[in-house]
C-alpha cells in the first residue's frame, strides 16, 4: 500500500460517521441517537477541555477557593499583614521623633552647667579644688536685682513691654485661632486655621532638629532657637526643610495641611517651649 493510500485511509477513518443510539432495554425503542465522526469527537473533546481549564482558572483567581490551594495566602492575612506593617512603620517614626526630642531637651532636663561658668569661681591645682568664696558673695546691688527678678512671674509681660515681647518672634502663620493655649485641657499650643497650602514660616533663626511624619500629628517639624527656645509645627501638608538644616527668621519651612489622625481640618498646630517648659505662644507672637 502506497503512502498516498495510507493518508486517504486515515482521512476516511477521521471523517466516517458513526451513529450512537440509546435504546430502551425492554422494548428496544430508540430514545436518542447521534451521528459523530472521530474528528468531531476530537474537536468537541478539545473544546470541552479548554473550557474546563478556563473555568477552573477563573474560579481560582476570582473566588475564595484559591485560599485552599497550597501557595496562596488568605486575603484576611494579607490585610492584617499590611496593617501591621503600617503600624510598625508608624511606631518606628514616633520612636525616632521621641529620641531626637529627648536628645534636644537633655541638657535642659539634666541641668548641665557650662564649663566656663565653673572655671570662673573654681581653680583646680595640685592640692585639689580651690574655691574662691569672694566671688560667691553677692553685693547689695546684686541682692536688689535678684529680689526684683524673683518678685516677677516666670514670663512677665507688662503693659508697656507686651507689644515689644510679641515682636520678638516672626509669626509662623496669620489667621484665626480656632483653639487657644490651655494648660487645664493639656493643649499646650495654639491652632491657627488657614487655607491648605499656605506657607508656614520659621519664627526665628535656628536649626531643624526634627523633620518627620507621625501617625497622630502628621508631618512635624521642630526648630531649636537661641535662648533655649524651641518651636514645634504640626499637621503640615508637606515639609520643605530636613533635619540638621539652618533656617532664617521668616523662611518658609512647610505649608498648611491636614495630616495625622488628630487633625480636624487644614490648620497649624503651633507650640513654643522655653528652657524645657511650655509657654503660651500668644504672649510672644501676634497671629493677626
Amino acid at each position: 500500500m502506497s503512502r498516498k493510500d495510507k493518508k486517504r485511509k486515515f482521512k476516511q477513518k477521521l471523517t466516517d460517521k458513526y451513529r450512537l443510539v440509546i435504546l430502551n432495554e425492554d422494548t428496544f425503542q430508540e430514545r436518542f441517537s447521534l451521528k459523530l465522526s472521530r474528528l468531531n469527537v476530537f474537536v468537541l473533546g478539545g473544546l470541552f477541555s479548554i473550557l474546563l481549564i478556563v473555568l477552573t482558572t477563573l474560579l481560582i483567581a476570582f473566588t475564595s477557593l484559591r485560599e485552599y490551594i497550597p501557595g496562596y495566602s488568605s486575603t484576611s492575612l494579607k490585610k492584617k499583614a499590611t496593617r501591621l506593617t503600617y503600624e510598625a512603620d508608624s511606631l518606628k517614626s514616633r520612636l525616632e521623633v521621641l529620641e531626637a526630642y529627648t536628645s534636644a531637651l537633655k541638657p535642659v532636663l539634666t541641668g548641665e552647667i557650662k564649663p566656663e561658668k565653673i572655671d570662673s569661681i573654681v581653680n583646680i591645682n595640685d592640692n585639689g579644688l580651690d574655691l574662691d568664696e569672694s566671688k560667691l558673695l553677692a553685693t547689695k546691688k546684686d541682692s536688689l536685682f535678684r529680689e526684683q527678678i524673683e518678685s516677677k512671674d516666670r514670663f512677665p509681660l507688662s503693659d508697656v513691654n507686651e507689644d515689644r515681647a510679641k515682636n520678638v518672634f516672626f509669626a509662623p502663620l496669620t489667621g484665626i485661632i480656632s483653639q487657644s493655649y490651655d494648660v487645664k485641657s493639656k493643649h499646650y499650643a495654639v491652632d491657627i486655621v488657614s487655607k491648605k497650602g499656605t506657607p508656614v514660616k520659621a519664627i526665628a533663626d535656628g536649626t531643624v532638629i526634627i523633620s518627620e511624619w507621625t501617625a497622630a500629628t502628621g508631618y512635624v517639624i521642630m526648630i531649636q532657637h537661641s535662648n533655649e527656645f524651641l518651636s514645634v509645627y504640626k499637621h503640615n501638608g508637606t515639609l520643605l526643610k530636613q533635619q540638621g538644616e539652618f533656617v532664617k527668621s521668616g523662611e518658609v519651612i512647610a505649608n498648611v495641611g491636614s495630616t495625622g489622625e488628630l487633625t480636624t481640618g487644614p490648620h497649624l498646630h503651633f507650640e513654643l517651649w522655653n528652657d524645657g517648659y511650655s509657654v503660651n505662644p500668644t504672649n510672644y507672637i501676634s497671629f493677626e
